[in-house]
């Protein structure tokens, strides 16, 4: 986009009017692009979408702590099984469809003003939940609220790329950007648990109506456009009031909403079938997710029948995961010269970091955090035994989740450029159906194998996937040169970077 930039708006108005003008950034220096942006300026966009994504993801969880008073409500038993999990499933459904479909909207209108309908139809589906007359309609409102929750949600990995031009720029707001989803989902019980200490479980959708409306004004306000095309296309459009031929070119290159929505369909499912390592990055992010919603599920079982907890003071402990994701986030930070490090030892391309090096703190994680948390879980499930000693297992696996999901983010990132947005796309997916089925399974799971080899279980499962990072270190030049999305990331390495913001 730089490149094509060299001459001004003024400049390109005094060409034939029979020819359209094509209006471009007036110079690699404009002060409206925002790769130009003060660090100031970069870092407030960032926090807001930040912030947004802490509102929204919350939104996952905070009905879990009341799951029984929701029942009770509506006459729902969970005896032969889980259906008081039905809200958070529905809710993870409409996430994963709604990621597919909508997302690209924003390369057509922008990210601000697809993210302020998406915020205003999010608060009308906060209401059924406090005014919910049956089960029915809060299972599908919360399918629409869990849709508007993954568009808010992402919006932040949009502006990331769209004011941060390097990779090394963008991975400290990357990793920001994944802590900050993975506590708004782990906090979720425990906000839940101090309403419903003290109000009815309706009180939980009244209040947080409140406190995401009360912050729709900040975002009105003080939200930008971060998307360069959107910026340019708004430029264009004032120029065409003043009666001059002039577009984007994004708009000249457009094709209809409904051509975009079917390759966002199309090219993540496709990747998802045909590249592996897209397959068992989605896996593994699904399955690392799926646990942490597990939890809201398992943690009071087990809680409950060993040390006689109820659902409040088992929402109150689950703030474990979140200490553990806070800390993974360190853990991402210090590996991250480890991989910028690897530059010296690149054959292939000297100089340039090796993708497969963003691993590293997957390794750990999976290993130590995923897989170990889940036993120190299992096996510290004793009445005997202090409940700070399964509390240590949940705070693993919080440490583990944060490392595996933002350490295979940025591997795709580095390794896909420019078919990322495809890659992630694919993982978004998996993630958000991790997260609506798995947790189904839960009370049974527990029910029948019991606290120790149901945690072992999926113990079990996660060293079988914390494994896989070793095949990639050893095969991880042949895997990029098999796979056509990797070979052609790898021949136009600058792309990337550029389409980020068109």
């Amino acid at each position: 986009m730089f490149a094509k930039a060299e001459r001004s708006e003024v400049a390109r108005s005094n060409e034939s009017s029979d020819q359209p003008i094509i209006v471009q950034w007036n110079g690699p220096n404009d002060p409206e692009n925002p790769y130009n942006w003060s660090r100031k300026k970069k870092w407030f966009a960032v926090g807001l979408g930040l912030f947004a994504t802490f509102i929204s993801m919350m939104n996952g969880t905070i009905i879990t702590t009341a799951h029984e008073a929701i029942g009770e409500d509506f006459n729902v038993s969970d005896e032969n099984f889980p259906h008081s999990y039905w809200p958070v499933a529905s809710w993870g459904l409409g996430g994963a469809l709604f990621s597919l479909v909508l997302l690209p909207i924003m390369e057509d209108f922008g990210m601000r003003l697809v993210f302020l309908v998406v915020y205003t139809v999010f608060l009308c589906f906060l209401i059924p939940v406090g005014v919910a007359p049956n089960y029915a309609t809060l299972i599908i409102t919360r399918f629409f609220s869990g849709g508007c929750c993954t568009i808010l949600a992402n919006a932040v990995a949009g502006i990331i790329g769209n004011v941060f031009a390097t990779d090394r720029a963008r991975t400290i707001p990357t990793g920001l950007y994944i802590m900050i989803y993975l506590n708004a989902s782990s906090l979720g019980p425990v906000i839940g648990a101090a309403i419903f200490q003290f109000l009815p479980w309706r009180w939980i959708g009244y209040i947080e109506l409140i406190w995401t409306g009360v912050f729709f004004p900040i975002f009105i306000l003080a939200m930008p456009e971060t998307r360069g095309s959107a910026i340019l296309t708004a430029r264009a459009k004032k120029l065409r009031k003043q009666g001059k031929n002039a577009y984007s070119q994004k708009e000249l290159e457009s094709k209809s909403i409904l051509h975009d929505i079917w390759t966002s369909i199309q090219r993540p499912l496709y990747m998802l079938c045909t590249e592996s390592v897209v397959f068992i990055s989605t896996i593994w992010t699904a399955f690392s997710l799926g646990v942490i919603y597990v939890f809201t599920q398992s943690v009071e079982q087990v809680f409950a029948a060993l040390y006689g907890w109820n659902a409040i003071e088992a929402g109150y402990v689950q703030a474990a995961i979140v200490i553990g994701e806070i800390l993974g986030f360190g853990l991402c930070v210090l590996t991250n010269n480890w991989y910028y490090a690897s530059a010296s030892r690149n054959k292939e391309a000297p100089g340039t970091p090796i993708p497969e090096a963003r691993l590293y703190a997957a390794v750990i994680g999976g290993f130590i955090g995923v897989t170990g948390g889940m036993f120190v879980y299992a096996w510290t499930s004793y009445s005997s035994v202090h409940w700070i000693g399964p509390a240590i297992g949940l705070m693993l696996v919080g440490l583990g989740t944060e490392a595996v999901v933002v350490s295979i983010a940025n591997y795709l990132i580095d390794a896909y450029s420019n078919y990322a947005g495809s890659a992630i796309g694919a993982t978004v997916l998996g993630e958000n159906l991790g997260v609506a089925f798995l947790p189904l399974a839960s009370s049974s799971m527990y029910t029948n194998l019991g606290f120790h080899w149901a945690s072992s279980l999926l113990g079990f499962v996660s060293l079988v996937l914390a494994a896989a990072p070793i095949g990639v270190f050893i095969w991880g030049k042949e895997i990029r040169a098999r796979s056509p999305f990797m070979k052609s990331a790898m021949s136009k390495p600058m792309e990337f970077a550029i389409s980020l913001s068109e």
